[in-house]
């Protein structure tokens, strides 16, 4: 039985979530999480979290453990028995309706996002994550009994592989790099063994999507971002460093009116680790 509850969009702002926190469908989920922390995002949530939230770790709910040689990218998608297995866990079922949140701009909570929106399950990031909520927070983790979140399949026509990303480019299709300037441009490139980008794709960092206060920019203002994405071709790729920033423009894209964007999951961290792809820097591609 569907809820009765329904979303405004792929965004709520605070007010929506205080509105309806608390409502027995409504399930709220923190996704907090430090690169070069491993468990700040927890503690973070231990410190303080919105009244309900249940604690869900990108590394270990919303990925599989990456491959020793990297190939895959550094946040495979779980399998879907795995994924399903953690949100019943979690007391997310087939009926609850979610609403994701992170301290970094939605840059993290838009990868629950995205993985349960393929699945269609209704899922919103809070525009401005914990930093726009004006109300109370807690320190203990909810009891939540299990749920039934039955199984679905990684939609194909979602996602992307290398192979599919060299024929996109192939073919004229757009690929977008979400990572930011100097990590696109290879002057940086403080994770991965190379640096540089995919020859041929476009840097459109998920960070544009924001405004000075860190929430989305009008949805005017994100159609004019991604116009040139929105020709009437085939829809674009997306990748980031390893498949979770770049659903922050998946997001956004949704937001100016471009559907079925699909998110090459291994991103540059699978891309470079093949050591027979082509890369682009700077100097090579001004």
């Amino acid at each position: 039985m569907a809820s009765d509850l329904e979303l405004p969009g792929p965004v709520v702002d605070q007010s929506w979530l205080r509105a309806h926190l608390g409502h027995p469908d409504l399930v709220v989920a923190d996704v907090r999480w430090r690169m070069a922390e491993p468990g700040g995002g927890r503690a973070a949530y231990d410190a303080g979290h919105i009244p309900g939230a249940v604690f869900v770790d990108l590394d270990n709910d919303l990925a599989s453990a990456p491959s020793m040689d990297s190939r895959g990218g550094r946040h495979p998608l779980p399998a879907s028995g795995s994924f399903a297995a953690v949100m019943s866990g979690k007391g997310i079922g087939d009926d609850h309706v979610v609403v994701a949140y992170d301290d970094a701009g939605g840059s993290v909570a838009a990868r629950l996002w995205w993985m349960l929106d393929v699945l269609g399950h209704p899922c919103a990031v809070l525009d401005g994550g914990i930093g726009a909520w004006n109300g109370p927070t807690e320190s203990d983790a909810p009891e939540r009994s299990i749920a039934t979140f039955g199984e679905k399949p990684w939609p194909g026509k979602a996602v992307a592989d290398a192979d599919a990303v060299a024929d996109a480019l192939a073919d004229g299709v757009a690929v977008v790099d979400a990572r930011g300037p100097e990590r696109f441009s290879g002057e940086s490139e403080p994770i991965d063994s190379k640096a540089g980008h995919i020859p041929g794709a476009r840097n459109l960092p998920w960070a544009g999507n924001l405004g000075d206060q860190g929430t989305f920019k009008p949805r005017e203002e994100l159609r004019t971002r991604f116009s040139e994405l929105a020709d009437g071709g085939e829809p674009p790729i997306v990748y980031c460093g390893s498949g979770v920033t770049a659903c922050h423009d998946l997001l956004a894209m949704r937001l100016a009116g471009i559907d079925d964007a699909r998110l090459y999951v291994g991103s540059w961290s699978d891309w470079s680790s093949d050591g027979e792809r082509p890369v682009a820097t700077k100097e090579e591609t001004s």
